[in-house]
């Protein structure tokens, strides 16, 4: 009879060293990879690499496998429930994110590459992208509660290791992306627009597009393109951003999930000798496990975190033991994991992130944010050839620029130049995106009785600027004492049941000399017809969509900043009456 494998192994104190041995060995090999550490890449790989080798060796040996796929199912179950609850919590930031991936340029063409199939495309999933980012999210939670409390480790195992091979793959493709390499893609141009004849004109000196079909209609071509490079994989949907300052770089990204590859590997490896967790082994690994999520509870300044995180597992546990026949199993667990994060989703769906780690959330700054960005330093250096010895030079740009002997080609010979980067650049939070403008020629009566617009329009005249084409609000918004923004990100198909609440809140405000504006992106011609449809004459400023959609997930969403910070934010459906507004929102 087959001995039943043990935590323990053959040597439990020599599987612990094996263990720890295997995580150091780990953190070397990635610390030496990191760009901080690269004057040590190869004592920190040769360090990492040996130590992981003779970890693995020994926890073989010793039949460590089971401690060491204990210790990563604690490690990776964690994380899973805090990346996938950190996207739960914006899961339309995250579909937007997944939009990047699915537009032609982006990851499709990596996918053309690889196949050799030009006319490949995802942007069939474009429209899905909500619906995806949702199932994504509850897929990665449920596998870090299995892996916790130990359910079904076999299946669990399987679909985890192909999960995370993807996002390796798909990390691996955003720190390797390059913007300035060429691929072949498959496109369609229509006559009706156009675009057709001018691609026709254009195959005329471009000898390396080639039309593969022609009809009537439609023209499709073969052309070389430049990739879409996305910079930041949305892994922790913007909760690191939001709270630490900055995402995982795409490099960060990419041993991030190496990491949970090589953790998730020891998982596969051992399951066939893992069973279902004990009452005590639950009472284990959920502790430790509440500990890491602590953790990142912290790092992300949310501990509802680690409370939802236990509430799953433990809901999870409960199932499994009142489920009876149909659900005390781990497929009731993960029943009841579902419905709960189908709730979770369907709320801040319907209204707003729980936690709103963007610029424009209650307490932000805008004028602060708007000058936080860091101009990056750099330091260049020369390499030439002394033609007189014959041995390659190196030169600082500021010895390059002094010394012009070295320009002399008949003395030196310039091989090449290199920049290095010391301290590397940082956009401001809120970049100049947010611009709130409008076209002194699209003016309408109801955005000329807006004060600001009076002033820009009288100093520019004062000035001598008549040429001046726009009116921007940004300097305005982040200094005005008061003012109540209602923010549309789509006109089109904004909601507005909460329309009567807004025309009396902009009422109210005019009343008491609180500036009310509107920012949307729409035509001129469609902002007629939505002042003429609803009677809400009110100021009406243009702004980029992207800066938009970062503004609120809902649309319309009402904002009241003071001072350049904002103290209040309803999405549509949470819209106070005015009331409630004047009394608690409006000083």
């Amino acid at each position: 009879m087959k001995q039943k494998a043990t935590v323990g192994g053959k040597s439990f104190f020599f599987n612990v060293i094996f263990v720890v041995l295997n995580l150091v060995g780990l953190t070397f090999v990635v610390l030496g990879a990191q760009k901080q550490f690269e004057s040590f890449y190869l004592l920190f790989s040769f360090i990492g690499f040996t130590t992981m080798a003779i970890a693995a060796a020994g926890l073989f040996i010793f039949s460590g496998r089971l401690m060491m796929s204990n210790i990563s199912r604690v490690i990776v179950g964690s994380i899973f429930i805090v990346s996938g609850l950190v996207k739960a919590n914006d899961p339309i930031g995250f579909s937007y994110k997944l939009e990047e991936y699915f537009e032609d340029g982006a990851l499709a063409f990596r996918l053309k590459e690889l196949f050799g199939a030009p006319g490949f495309s995802l942007e069939f999933l474009i429209t899905s992208a909500l619906t995806l980012s949702v199932i994504i999210c509850i897929i990665e939670i449920v596998l870090g509660v299995l892996l916790i409390i130990g359910g079904k480790l076999k299946l669990v195992a399987w679909i985890s290791v192909f999960m995370m091979a993807f996002f390796t793959f798909l990390t691996w493709h955003t720190a390797n992306c390059n913007p300035e390499k060429k691929f072949k893609d498959r496109n369609t141009y229509s006559f009706s627009d156009g675009s057709a004849q001018m691609k026709l004109g254009e195959i005329k000196t471009n000898k390396s597009i080639h039309i593969v079909a022609k009809t009537s209609s439609t023209l499709v071509v073969d052309e070389m393109m430049t990739p879409q490079c996305v910079s930041d994989c949305g892994c922790f949907g913007d909760a690191m951003k939001g709270s630490i300052g900055r995402s995982l770089t795409p490099t960060e990204s990419l041993w991030k999930d190496l990491v949970l590859m090589y953790l998730l590997l020891w998982i596969f490896l051992a399951q066939w000798i893992t069973e279902p967790n004990t009452s005590r082994q639950n009472l284990v690994f959920v502790s430790f496990s509440v500990v890491f999520m602590t953790f990142f509870s912290w790092l992300f300044s949310w501990y509802f975190i680690v409370f939802f995180g236990f509430l799953l597992v433990i809901a999870a546990l409960w199932m499994k033991r009142v489920g009876g026949v149909i659900f005390g199993n781990y497929y009731g667990s993960v029943v009841i994991n579902s419905l709960m994060l189908i709730s979770l989703t369907s709320y801040v769906l319907l209204y707003e992130p729980l936690k709103d780690y963007r610029p424009y959330a209650v307490g932000k700054n805008l004028w602060k944010q708007m000058n936080d960005g860091v101009e990056g330093k750099y330091e260049s250096t020369f390499v030439l050839r002394n033609l007189k010895t014959g041995k390659k030079e190196v030169y600082s740009q500021k010895e390059y620029i002094e010394d012009e002997n070295l320009w002399d080609t008949k003395k030196f010979k310039f091989l090449k130049g290199s920049q290095r980067e010391i301290i590397p650049a940082r956009l401001a939070t809120v970049t100049e995106q947010f611009d709130p403008f409008l076209a002194v020629s699209d003016l309408t009566p109801s955005d000329l009785a807006f004060d600001e617009v009076v002033k820009q329009l009288k100093r520019n005249v004062k000035e001598g600027e008549d040429s001046v084409k726009e009116i921007s609000l940004r300097s305005y918004v982040a200094h005005v004492d008061q003012i109540v923004i209602l923010s549309v990100k789509r006109l089109s198909d904004a909601n507005w049941n909460e329309i009567s609440n807004y025309k009396a809140i902009a009422k109210a405000c005019k009343k008491r000399s609180i500036p009310f504006i509107m920012i949307t992106n729409a035509a001129p011609s469609d902002l007629k017809k939505f002042r003429k449809k609803y009677g809400m004459y009110i100021p009406i400023f243009l702004n980029d969509e992207t800066e938009l959609k970062a503004i609120s997930r809902s649309n319309p969403c009402l904002l009241v900043v003071r001072h350049g910070i904002v103290t209040s934010k309803f999405a549509h459906r949470s819209t106070p009456d005015v009331h409630w507004f004047l009394k608690n929102s409006i000083k």
